[in-house]
């Protein structure tokens, strides 16, 4: 019998905000976080003219804040920022819709360009699977590399598509909010985007 699925971006349609900003405010405190984004605001600027890319953009951000960082404190900090800071991040509608479709039997995925490090925690306690942006480690350290590609675009299809196939469910849902989630909402019967947003 065919199944349904359901595909969640994470931040901005799940959550309220950005969670890479929140993870370092979490982790590093606002002044760190303001003083960083003061001092990579050329790179922000060239981000916004679309002359870097979201991958390397990002890189530039993880590296200030993290490069060197031991992978087993940073991990368990971001179990931390699950349990204490994100839950008044996630959008009243977004929580409603997903707990609507595990009612209803259907598997539920997010699939984010967000480290996997600080979502999966969040995921694992909602039942729901984690497609994720992967953090590169060396030596049991961050490197401030991004392992891959980063989960944004048409990586989110291809990473949805190593995952399931698929033609085995009878209908797909998607939910995003960005031009990043533009492909994964093409491949599903209904999309929507921005749907949490009142």
């Amino acid at each position: 019998m065919k199944q349904t699925i359901a595909f969640f971006d994470f931040d901005g349609t799940i959550t309220t905000r950005d969670t890479l900003f929140e993870i370092i405010r979490y982790q590093k405190g606002s002044g760190a976080l303001y003083a960083g984004l003061l001092l990579l605001s050329p790179a922000l600027v060239l981000f916004k003219l679309k002359l870097v890319s979201s991958h390397r953009m990002k890189e530039i951000f993880l590296r200030h804040f993290f490069k060197g960082a031991g992978v087993s404190a940073f991990r368990e900090k971001c179990a931390a920022f699950c349990r204490d800071r994100l839950p008044a991040l996630i959008r009243p509608g977004a929580l409603e819709a997903i707990r609507s479709h595990q009612a209803q039997g259907h598997q539920v995925v997010v699939v984010t360009a967000s480290a996997q490090d600080w979502v999966a925690p969040w995921c694992a306690a909602m039942n729901v699977t984690c497609i994720a942006t992967q953090l590169e480690v060396k030596n049991e350290r961050l490197t401030g590399n991004i392992q891959g590609l980063n989960c944004n675009g048409d990586e989110k299809v291809c990473r949805i598509r190593n995952e399931f196939n698929l033609e085995q469910f009878e209908d797909i849902f998607a939910y995003g909010d960005s031009s990043g989630d533009k492909p994964m909402l093409a491949i599903a019967r209904t999309a929507q985007f921005k749907p949490f947003r009142n």
